[in-house]
């Protein structure tokens, strides 16, 4: 497994990483989270991302890596928890770092990320957006320099906002989602590049689009349901046509996309058993695309340079769009 230098941290992490919210149970039962785990080790992965807001992944993720003996690096999260949970509560902050701490095992965290931040609604993090001021700023610093955390983050996944947030240069770490994809580039705008000046370490979540661009939904797209906005399907079938010119699943492809560019240092990936992490290894294995290729995938994402209007930020493919939770069926955000 290749590594590159996670931006001005200096820590070396294998390119692809290990999103923690399948290793839970909103994901696989333990034992196959346990395979999954132990088989990317053992093919040199060495970064794993988690959050106490993804379920019980913090408690699953610690009980299994207490029984590996290669060294990793692991990323958390502030965000959910206690419940209710005040963003601006000091204690509080301190009181969930402690838990993270426990359930992981861990006697430090390597990156601490704030969830969120570009979403108010969710967390009401900052007492002033425009200046990034905040409690929580004021506890991640404290934590560092009391040796609780080596690194501070965020972690989120909007365009503009995570952006501004970015060239506050508060921050060491930037996890981005569901803004760079093969199909979906919106990061590419202002968040990477605001990350690549700052020389901060860029963590891509959500590759494949939470499944979107994991596998195939031919009949579906062709069928062109309510939420699918035109342009939109005729960039998949076009998608769907040169996999079928190249011989590549769509999984492959999209990995090794995120991989090809230099910007990124750490691809995550949601593998919920051993098969999926050996199919997302052997992928990555591959390298990145080549030039050629890159062009076309390129040519692609420029039929639908921006997400229309009613879009799902995740498109369901294979879930329900209308129940319970409101128009988008109660799907949540995920890394």
């Amino acid at each position: 497994m290749r590594q590159r230098v996670l931006g001005k941290t200096g820590m070396s992490v294998s390119e692809l990483g290990l999103g923690g919210y399948f290793l839970s149970n909103l994901g696989a039962n333990f034992e196959d989270c346990r395979r999954a785990v132990h088989r990317a080790v053992e093919r040199g992965v060495n970064f794993i991302d988690t959050a106490p807001a993804y379920a019980n992944s913090e408690e699953v993720v610690g009980r299994i890596i207490r029984d590996i003996r290669a060294p990793l690096i692991v990323s958390t999260k502030l965000g959910g928890r206690p419940h209710p949970f005040d963003p601006r509560n000091k204690e509080q902050l301190r009181e969930s770092v402690q838990e993270s701490l426990r359930l992981l095992g861990r006697e430090v965290i390597d990156v601490l990320i704030v969830h969120e931040p570009d979403r108010p609604h969710q967390y009401a993090w900052w007492t002033d957006p425009e200046s990034v001021a905040g409690p929580v700023l004021e506890v991640l610093d404290e934590l560092k320099k009391t040796g609780v955390i080596r690194f501070i983050g965020l972690g989120g996944t909007t365009a503009t906002e995570m952006a501004h947030f970015v060239r506050s240069g508060k921050f060491d770490v930037v996890l981005t989602a569901f803004n760079y994809s093969t199909l979906f580039r919106e990061a590419t705008q202002e968040i990477l590049p605001a990350a690549t000046k700052l020389q901060m370490g860029v963590i891509l979540g959500s590759p494949l689009q939470q499944g979107a661009l994991a596998e195939r939904y031919d009949a579906i797209v062709r069928r062109k349901p309510a939420w699918l906005a035109r342009g939109r399907q005729e960039q998949f079938l076009a998608l769907y046509r040169l996999l079928d010119e190249i011989g590549m699943t769509i999984a492959e492809l999209s990995l090794r996309f995120a991989l090809s560019n230099p910007e990124v240092h750490v691809v995550l990936n949601g593998a919920k058993n051993e098969e999926q992490m050996d199919n997302s290894l052997n992928a990555i294995e591959k390298g990145p695309l080549p030039t050629d290729l890159l062009a076309k995938v390129d040519a692609i994402a420029a039929m639908m340079p921006n997400r229309p209007f009613e879009e799902p930020m995740c498109l369901p493919f294979d879930r329900p769009y209308y129940g319970p939770g409101g128009a988008n069926g109660g799907l949540g955000l995920t890394h």
